[in-house]
């Protein structure tokens, strides 16, 4: 009997995350444009690291989301 789950569907993903990638980008740079001159890296990294965190982890879990969403859809058809 074969155990895998159903692919969840990787083009809406990617559709899905493009936003929050972009949101993330402009986090990112925002905190690095907002940064006192010669003080880019102190007043800048833990406000890119938080933004990239937060992406890494909406990324993460909306894949999981969408594997779940798969595999109850396939329960549903009896596939």
């Amino acid at each position: 009997m074969d155990e895998s789950l159903p692919k969840l569907d990787r083009a809406a993903y990617v559709a899905e995350m493009r936003a929050e990638f972009e949101r993330t980008l402009q986090e990112v740079a925002d905190a690095v444009d907002d940064a006192p001159a010669g003080r880019a890296i102190r007043d800048s990294e833990e406000r890119a690291r938080n933004a990239l965190d937060r992406f890494r982890r909406v990324a993460y879990e909306r894949a999981i989301h969408l594997k779940i969403d798969a595999a109850e859809g396939a329960e549903e058809t009896g596939g």
